[in-house]
């Protein structure tokens, strides 16, 4: 009758999706298969050996249990629901299966314990987390045991959390402090074994991953205080001393694997001065910018600091445990009547008062770009850097230069020379980071123009993630002409997925030769159908 029951409610559901909107349709086909199925199963402690099994999963529209004890119906349950069964004492492998709404099936195989003595050799570790604040996480493990419960003895909340014997469950706190952790662990006996712990939990002051990574920008484009991605402001005193030790504050720059940042210690007031006799005029600029990470601070108060008329707050609100990326409108300082053409210093403000510290890192003023970095590349702009990488044995041999050959398909004032010298790899070139993704709705097809001093040279054309390598693509073309320029066309179609970010170029001369000395000219690096 379940079966029954279950195909009807399918075809319900299937039916009033169709009929809904005609244009709405859904392709159950591409569904995928149900993913992390698993089920908490709990005995009741009577010696009976009733098991409940509370299955879960992604993505699955009915779970069916096999118990494993020779039952031949399983119990079929709707996602939230439970079943019982009951076991003779005993050692089981039970099946549990998701099903997706187009039929996809997922198992899994649980070991399902039914003794009738209480547990025994209970192994209990409890930890805090190392990245999460104020996370702590709890295993057990005993002899006999089916699950345990876990009392994480916060005030207001009184109520276990159920897991299956050996796995793990993590549980955060409203507050640091010392807690009673008791673990209970059950078997279908009616006696139980229990362990408990005054634990400390604690709150972690410090990130444990960096601040996101600015976008490439034009040097023109940026004025950069503090941070490894743009080229800073010579002379900037980071820790000026205004008397703020008298506040309780201090501070560091605190490095996190090789990424330096600022930090302030119960943040009451902290300066940024530049260098004596420096001032920068960011009345061009649109934005300051700046990634802040906290454990306790609410808010952080920013002031542009003007050499001739005072200075101006800004205050932004922050969230605890995690980098907060603020960018304040220049307009913000301007329209209090600051003036922007000499800002010499700024100045943070914590709130509350010397209660919080703050990590500080990517400290800069930037505007929209007068000119991006992106397709068709012709080395022409005198705005843009072409900041070219090589790799392979060819560091420092790509660079910008006068068109050395102005003659035929190629007569354009500025080309990209790639030297490939003896001893380079098979695989030498360079890459070229781009302001924006490649947009394929303008072409599938790339053409460079190339003078290669040899015919049959193989050029490589290759595009990737930036921030994740194995995202890419590449196409290769040959050249057919020697010393004279041709244009080489590198078919992307069925290469790329659409849905992906490929912003970074590499190009690869004479790919799969080792290095020999030849030197290759490439120009117009533009997209086409």
């Amino acid at each position: 009758m379940k079966k029954i029951v279950y195909i009807l409610s399918m075809l319900a559901l299937i039916l009033g999706v169709s009929c809904s909107n005609e244009n709405d349709l859904i392709d159950v086909s591409s569904v995928a298969a149900p993913s992390n199925i698993a089920a908490l199963t709990t005995v009741t402690q009577d010696n009976t050996g009733k098991v409940t099994f509370l299955p879960k999963g992604e993505g699955v529209t009915r779970y069916e249990i096999f118990y494993g004890d020779g039952t031949t119906t399983p119990g079929y349950v709707s996602p939230g629901g439970t079943v019982d069964h009951v076991y003779k004492e005993g050692v089981y492998d039970a099946k549990i299966v998701g099903t997706t709404i187009d039929g996809k099936r997922t198992e899994v195989i649980q070991k399902v314990v039914v003794a009738f003595r209480a547990p025994e050799n209970l192994v209990v570790t409890i930890e805090n987390d190392l990245t999460v604040s104020k996370k702590v996480t709890v295993k057990a493990t005993a002899d006999f045991a089916l699950f345990y419960d876990v009392y994480f003895g916060e005030p207001g909340k009184p109520d276990p959390i159920s897991v299956n014997n050996g796995e793990s469950t993590s549980y955060t706190y409203q507050a640091a402090g010392v807690y009673k952790i008791r673990v209970v662990s059950k078997s279908a006996a009616i006696k139980t074994t229990e362990y408990s712990k005054d634990f400390t939990v604690t709150a972690i002051n410090r990130p444990s991953a960096s601040a996101p990574t600015p976008p490439n920008r034009q040097a023109s484009d940026v004025i950069s205080l503090y941070g490894s991605k743009y080229t800073n402001v010579a002379g900037t005193n980071f820790f000026p001393d205004w008397g703020q030790a008298g506040q309780g504050s201090s501070w560091a720059e605190f490095d996190l694997n090789g990424d330096k940042m600022l930090n302030y210690i119960n943040l009451s007031y902290q300066g940024i001065a530049l260098a004596d006799g420096t001032t920068i005029n960011v009345s061009g600029m649109e934005f300051i910018h700046m990634d802040v990470w906290t454990a306790d601070l609410a808010k952080i108060e920013t002031s542009l600091i003007s050499k001739t008329n005072g200075e101006k707050p800004v205050v932004k609100d922050l969230v605890a445990n995690q980098w907060t990326s603020i960018d304040i409108p220049i307009s913000a300082f301007t329209s209090q009547g600051l003036t922007v053409a000499d800002i010499f210093q700024l100045k943070f403000v914590g709130t509350p008062w010397a209660k919080g510290s703050v990590f500080i890192d990517n400290i800069y003023f930037y505007k929209s770009p007068s000119a991006l970095l992106q397709f068709p590349i012709d080395f022409e702009s005198t705005s843009l850097t072409y900041a070219w990488t090589g790799f392979g044995g060819m560091e420092d041999k790509a660079t910008v230069i006068a068109n050395p050959n102005p003659s035929g398909s190629n007569v354009s004032n500025k080309v990209l020379k790639m030297e490939k010298p003896s001893g380079a790899q098979t695989w030498a070139g360079a890459t070229l980071l781009l302001d924006t993704k490649i947009d394929f709705t303008k072409g599938t097809k790339m053409k460079i123009t190339v003078w290669s001093p040899k015919v049959g040279a193989q050029i490589l054309f290759k595009m990737e993630d930036k921030s994740n390598s194995g995202i890419n693509f590449e196409v290769p073309a040959t050249t057919t002409v020697a010393n004279a320029w041709e244009v080489l066309t590198f078919d992307l179609a069925g290469k790329y997925d659409a849905s992906k970010t490929y912003n970074l170029i590499a190009l690869f001369p004479d790919f799969g030769v080792a290095g020999a000395g030849a030197t290759y000219y490439l120009d117009d690096i533009k997209q086409s159908n």
